[in-house]
């Protein structure tokens, strides 16, 4: 079962309301392929309370002054480095069995 936090449900206006961004910036976020909203029959964009999370996440690094090019860099890496470890894991498990 997934959580409430993961249930795309949330429309972009409500999203601008609680994170501070305008819709404009959202969109941008979408084109850099920072967030992945899902769209509806009708073409809706709908966010999820993590994609809020990660929307103020994002406008805080770029606060900082970090590029959208290394805010995603950054993603990447930390995906690679969660795939290493579930690979490592799993391997580890299966040769416990033998």
């Amino acid at each position: 079962m997934s959580s409430y936090k993961d249930k795309k449900v949330i429309s972009i206006g409500v999203i601008s309301e609680l994170t501070g961004l305008s819709e404009r910036q959202i969109r941008y976020y979408e084109e850099r392929k920072l967030i992945y909203p899902e769209r509806s029959k009708g073409g809706t964009r709908k966010y999820s309370f993590y994609d809020v999370e990660r929307l103020v996440d994002i406008a805080n690094k770029i606060e900082d002054g970090m590029q959208t090019f290394e805010i995603r860099r950054e993603e990447m890496k930390k995906a690679d480095i969660r795939e290493k470890m579930l690979r490592g894991q799993l391997n580890a498990a299966f040769r416990m069995r033998k």
